[in-house]
């Protein structure tokens, strides 16, 4: 329980994944960013490699260097939850417009029942229903 209030709030970041990276665990960090292979990706990097040539080398080494490493494993979410983050990053202004229709209508909901709970009818129905017991 401890753990869920650790962790940052939005568990897609692009980090180096040491454990399931071969050098440095770019690639696998990339994979697990865009949510895709890992093989896919090493393929299309090495792929690069014999295209580019040396930029390929030199973008994989600064890459090593400026992308943090990733501590702990990655934290399991459901897949609503694994959506919604990302969302986050893909679209934050979408997301933002959905959450903020979702409270608006848990406001209106909640509006609703404050007008039941307070209404006559309703302090009425309860006081027949305490009789009834």
């Amino acid at each position: 329980m401890a753990e869920d209030f650790s962790r940052p709030p939005n568990p897609h970041r692009l980090y180096r994944n040491r454990e399931r990276g071969v050098l440095c665990g770019v690639c696998a960090g990339l994979a697990d960013y865009f949510n895709i292979d890992v093989v896919l990706v090493r393929i299309v990097c090495i792929l690069s490699l014999f295209l580019s040539g040396s930029l390929t080398f030199i973008a994989y080494i600064i890459a090593c260097i400026a992308m943090p490493v990733r501590r702990g494993k990655t934290p399991r979410m459901n897949p609503e939850e694994d959506q919604f983050w990302r969302g986050v990053e893909r679209r934050p202004e979408v997301t933002f417009s959905n959450l903020r229709y979702q409270f608006r209508d848990l406001e209106d909901r909640l509006a609703d029942l404050e007008c039941t709970v307070t209404s006559k009818e309703w302090k009425l129905r309860r006081q027949f229903r305490d009789l009834e017991n």
